[in-house]
């Protein structure tokens, strides 16, 4: 047996990548008004993303429940020596509570270890990447626990949006609420720091922002995993892709979808770069 992973759908982790690492993933929730849909289970991000432009109802997210944790535990222990739980930020959601709540539940079935990323989309799934490579290497739990947090303070993410006003309705602006009075062509640039999200300037136009993007990639040193992430915008995220691969040539660039999830939130046209720092 091995350590188990298991984490949420803000991850963005693609079936290709849950399935080949064997992680674990629990869906949160897009509601419409009364009708409740699991994250990338339910509805697919080409009909969300439909319905975010075009449904006159603005949807919400919702974490998953104690007891969807608790039955994904439940699900890997028999072939867990021990299930590593990896989620984004406590300060964006209540999910890391709900795996808690989860846990204590299972409890003396399987070690369980529930962890704060301190992040989302795939700066959380580059954490998951990892943590999953290690288990299935046969690291401990303590192993897997260990490279995990030594991770956490190596992601960086920052990412561009078209607008703030789906931030903003969805209550997760934090301190970006800043750049609301900004004019109306100015295009937001956000970064997440110690779980939170923080204005990280403005740009004048689109083009502008992108450069920004490539610009803190460019600018880190030592990347160990680099990711583009898009959600309406494919030729964008290649461009970008390309852009990238002139300076990181030490690996695959992954290219990731923004789900719906975090697709509430983030509104159409968002473009981010996420990667993280060896040791």
């Amino acid at each position: 047996m091995a350590v188990k992973i298991v984490t949420d759908s803000s991850a963005d982790l693609s079936p290709q990548q849950i399935e080949e690492l064997g992680i674990t993933v629990v869906p949160l929730y897009v509601r419409f008004g009364d009708e409740v849909l699991r994250d990338q289970i339910d509805i697919t991000a080409d009909e969300f993303y439909q319905r975010l432009q075009h449904d006159p109802i603005h949807p919400s997210t919702t974490q998953p429940t104690p007891q969807d944790f608790a039955n994904a535990y439940q699900k890997v222990a028999p072939e867990a020596d021990g299930i590593v739980s990896v989620h984004l930020s406590a300060k964006l959601s209540g999910t890391c509570n709900s795996a808690i709540q989860g846990q204590n539940m299972t409890a003396g079935k399987c070690p369980i270890e529930v962890i704060d990323s301190e992040t989302l989309t795939m700066g959380l799934g580059i954490i998951c990447i990892a943590a999953a490579k290690v288990a299935n290497a046969g690291g401990s739990m303590e192993k897997v626990v260990d490279e995990v947090k030594k991770m956490i303070p190596r992601i960086h993410l920052l990412f561009t949006l078209d607008t703030l006003k789906y931030l903003a309705l969805g209550g997760r602006i934090g301190k970006a609420k800043a750049l609301l009075g900004s004019v109306l062509n100015v295009k937001p640039i956000l970064a997440i720091k110690d779980g939170e999200v923080l204005p990280g300037g403005q740009v004048r136009s689109r083009s502008k922002s992108i450069d920004r993007l490539v610009e803190f990639a460019q600018g880190a040193k030592n990347i160990q995993d680099l990711a583009v992430i898009y959600n309406t915008t494919p030729d964008e995220a290649q461009a970008l892709v390309e852009r990238a691969a002139s300076f990181f040539t030490k690996g695959k660039i992954m290219t990731v979808r923004l789900g719906p999830m975090l697709g509430v939130h983030a509104g159409p046209r968002a473009l981010a770069v996420a990667y993280s720092e060896k040791e």
